[in-house]
């Protein structure tokens, strides 16, 4: 009898420390998720490192540094993206594929929400006649995640401009179109020197989920951003809107 509650006695401190391990474990691995889910938020939004490079925008607000200098650190800088009033205030890079900027920041280190990055099939100066931007559906509005509230037709009003800063140009944007699409959508995904613009417009006047008629024409420049849906396969929104360049008054100054 001795020997038998020698044994239960061993063989309960055996399961309650096996049971404390367990529980230590799964409450240190919830820290790190924590942790891990605030470095990815954090990451997802513009940073100060980031921000004293951003141009300049003609109101009195004046840049620390320049665009070229964040081209200097990182030769796959193309340009600035900000949509007003949104999370949407970026740099922009550009890849030799699709997949490199998708986990990897402006600065080519490793990060989870990637970078906000032009197409590999675009020119790198926005030449074309339709330029495709990428970035991460990010859930608390980081990255690209406000181009999914442009679904929404009050968004849609409210939020109708933004701008692109290049090294040696500046470009309103006029934002007309958002559509739910499918990721293997032929014409939205496949951009370029030689792109039919005719066919992607008379496109987004019938089939975008969101519309305004602002003279758009096959002789215009148009951009657009794209972003995941979670929960759709392949599911995609992208925000499109046309490029007018903003032409340098005497003492420097754009109209």
């Amino acid at each position: 009898m001795r020997a038998a509650a020698i044994m239960a006695r061993i063989g309960n401190f055996i399961i309650s420390l096996f049971a404390g391990v367990l529980i230590l474990t799964m409450c240190a691995y919830g820290g790190y998720s924590l942790w891990d889910s605030y470095m990815i938020n954090q990451g997802a939004f513009l940073s100060q490192d980031l921000l004293k490079y951003k141009p300049a925008s003609g109101d009195g607000e004046e840049a620390s540094y320049s665009l070229e200098e964040l081209a200097a650190i990182n030769p796959d800088t193309r340009g600035w993206l900000t949509v007003d009033q949104t999370h949407i205030d970026y740099p922009v890079v550009q890849g030799e594929d699709d997949m490199f900027y998708v986990n990897a920041d402006v600065f080519k280190e490793f990060s989870l929400s990637g970078a906000i990055f032009l197409s590999c099939l675009n020119s790198p100066d926005f030449s074309d006649s339709y330029s495709l931007i990428y970035g991460h559906h990010m859930d608390n509005g980081g990255m690209f995640g406000d181009v999914l509230e442009f679904v929404n037709e009050d968004y849609f009003e409210r939020h109708q401009t933004g701008t692109l800063y290049l090294s040696d140009a500046t470009y309103s944007i006029r934002l007309f179109a958002c559509m739910e699409a499918d990721g293997y959508d032929h014409l939205i995904y496949n951009p370029g020197t030689d792109y039919d613009l005719s066919g992607l417009l008379d496109y987004l006047k019938t089939d975008s989920t969101q519309y305004r008629e602002i003279g758009v024409t096959a002789e215009d420049k148009i951009i657009g951003m794209s972003t995941c849906v979670d929960a759709v396969t392949n599911g995609r929104v992208v925000l499109f809107g046309r490029l007018e360049e903003r032409k340098a008054q005497e003492g420097g100054v754009e109209e």
